[in-house]
């Protein structure tokens, strides 16, 4: 019995065509939605967008994958196939090309790749409507985390400084071919910024803060900041904030977060 070719680039296609559809009844797409599609593989997920929206422009990294895909969908004019990495694609100019100012965004993510392709798409917030995205369920968990909570850290509240995300459908290794080793998840956003008074200099600022305030998770948010701050100025920021300086990042919101931010920010060394 011949063996199911391996992915070369981390794909697990989506084979059950019943988990298709029921991911396609989560995802919050419009009618008149431009999709842009992140790594389609076979097309199985192309199709059934197709049918459903304005147009489908599909961005596949295989470059034998991506022939298919494009003498598959030759005649139909709600279909593109660019071949293309992901992160280096301006989304901006894809919905300037479709005369559009936004865009729905879906792809099968693969789990080595997760987190730079986020903070990529992130990076087009302002062009992005929506996006539902297949990920390692580990990874959703993080990004749905709440305060306090061991999954919650850095992806977290950069994924809520730019919208609401919601685990939306659990997907088994057996829907996939060949099967991941790990659980997956659909995992929708709705793109809202939580401070949309922020320049995009304020939000590149805030999460370089967050990623040193979880620089070491054990450490506190004195010991983290200490090395950008001076002590005694965190410790005057977490107290005006109603803190106690013993706090670990994990302890605090966004929101808690981004007070201590605006207190220190004038203060660094």
């Amino acid at each position: 019995m011949p063996s199911t070719p391996r992915p070369k680039l981390g794909q697990h296609f989506l084979a059950d065509s019943r988990y298709r559809e029921r991911i396609l009844d989560a995802l919050p797409w419009r009618a008149d939605d431009l999709v842009i599609e992140i790594g389609p593989g076979r097309g199985a997920m192309t199709g059934l967008l197709a049918e459903r929206v304005r147009k489908v422009v599909g961005i596949e990294i295989d470059s034998a994958l991506a022939l298919q895909l494009q003498n598959r969908f030759a005649q139909d004019a709600g279909v593109a196939i660019l071949h293309a990495d992901v992160l280096s694609v301006d989304f901006t100019e894809l919905c300037r090309q479709q005369r559009l100012t936004e865009c729905f965004v879906f792809g099968n993510i693969p789990y080595y790749i997760t987190s730079p392709i986020l903070h990529h798409l992130f990076a087009y917030r302002n062009c992005l409507r929506a996006m539902g995205l297949l990920v390692q369920r580990e990874v959703a968990e993080r990004l749905i985390a709440r305060p306090g909570s061991r999954d919650y850290g850095y992806l977290t509240v950069s994924t809520e400084l730019y919208s609401q995300a919601r685990l939306a459908l659990a997907v088994p290794p057996g829907a996939f071919s060949p099967p991941p080793k790990v659980q997956s998840a659909l995992v929708t956003f709705q793109m809202r910024p939580r401070f949309p008074h922020w320049t995009r200099k304020e939000c590149d600022e805030f999460l370089e803060f967050v990623k040193r305030c979880f620089a070491q998770k054990r450490k506190t948010l004195l010991n983290n900041l200490g090395a950008i701050y001076a002590r005694e100025q965190v410790a005057a920021a977490l107290a005006e904030a109603g803190h106690a300086g013993n706090l670990r990042a994990e302890q605090l919101s966004l929101d808690q977060l981004a007070a201590v931010f605006k207190t220190l920010r004038p203060r660094a060394k």
